[in-house]
């Protein structure tokens, strides 16, 4: 699943959804199958039904969401569960975002990563060291 856009200004999952699009998604994946009366009840700040759903619908829309609807008329309900885990999920944007930056800028993009682990962990700079050597050595783990 590819997020089309990236918002370099937030932090954590808010680089990837809106603001609500990520509280939505939090109560989700903590949740796992939810109605959208759920999540409007378990949200930080008082919003409409019908606002909860338009995004819980775009969400689903995006690929994100998997929705399931049971019963009819007065009785119908659509429950949503996310495609994949949290952890999935930011394992496979980052993935993307980082292949994407190396194809396009190949050395810059190496340059600028080891200077950010530098930067942020020392032991960032351990693991990237210990990756190498995996790598070096023929090992595959695309697990990190």
């Amino acid at each position: 699943m590819l997020v089309k856009r990236i918002n370099l200004e937030g932090e954590g999952i808010n680089r990837f959804f809106g603001s609500l699009e990520s509280q939505i998604m939090d109560i989700i994946w903590a949740n796992s199958k939810v109605t959208a009366k759920q999540v409007q009840s378990l949200l930080k700040e008082e919003l409409s039904y019908n606002a909860v759903m338009t995004v819980m619908n775009r969400l689903f829309e995006k690929g994100h969401l998997k929705k399931t609807t049971v019963g009819k008329g007065r009785f119908k309900h659509s429950y949503f569960e996310p495609i994949q885990s949290k952890e999935a999920f930011i394992n496979e944007q980052t993935r993307i975002v980082t292949e994407e930056l190396i194809h396009d800028f190949g050395g810059l993009m190496v340059n600028h990563m080891v200077d950010a682990v530098q930067e942020a962990d020392p032991e960032l700079m351990k693991l990237l060291e210990a990756r190498l050597e995996q790598w070096r050595k023929g090992v595959n783990d695309n697990e990190h």
